[in-house]
């Protein structure tokens, strides 16, 4: 694993999954009893036809327009599912910034640097990683922005 071979410090976390839910980050947050600003999904989107990755608190919602500026780029528009799943190597709501099939350019939520720690999909639903996230963005060569809009 990347962050063990990178001597991250971290901890695993798992939960039942519920296939039903309605927001598998809201789940994973109920579950491991994690305020949702601290608990963060990953959704790929396309800016001017290039995947990118976005990283956002589960309580909020990606902003494409900021995306695209972040990015520096004009348009911004979510990547098809099937897309998503085959650039970076893992199932929709189990999508980890991290070890990812091909890695992608990735925007950070700058809320993210407000907690010692965030939580993170560790590659499968049910699975979390908590971790510092300055470690994420570094091992991500992520862009910080203000990406999220309220939920």
């Amino acid at each position: 694993m990347l962050l063990r071979r990178e001597k991250v410090a971290h901890s695993v976390h798992e939960y039942r999954h519920d296939p039903h839910a309605g927001s598998y980050g809201a789940q994973a947050a109920t579950a491991l009893g994690v305020d949702p600003a601290r608990c963060f999904k990953t959704l790929v989107a396309t800016v001017d036809g290039q995947l990118v990755v976005a990283v956002v608190p589960v309580s909020g919602t990606l902003d494409l327009k900021a995306l695209a500026a972040a990015r520096g780029g004009k348009r911004a528009t979510m990547a098809e599912p099937a897309l998503a799943q085959q650039a970076t190597g893992y199932v929709l709501g189990g999508i980890s910034p991290l070890g990812q099939r091909r890695r992608l350019p990735t925007v950070l939520d700058v809320s993210i640097m407000d907690g010692p720690s965030a939580y993170v999909s560790a590659g499968r639903r049910g699975l979390e990683v908590e971790l510092d996230p300055a470690d994420l963005a570094r091992l991500t060569g992520a862009t910080l922005a203000p990406i999220a809009a309220a939920g």
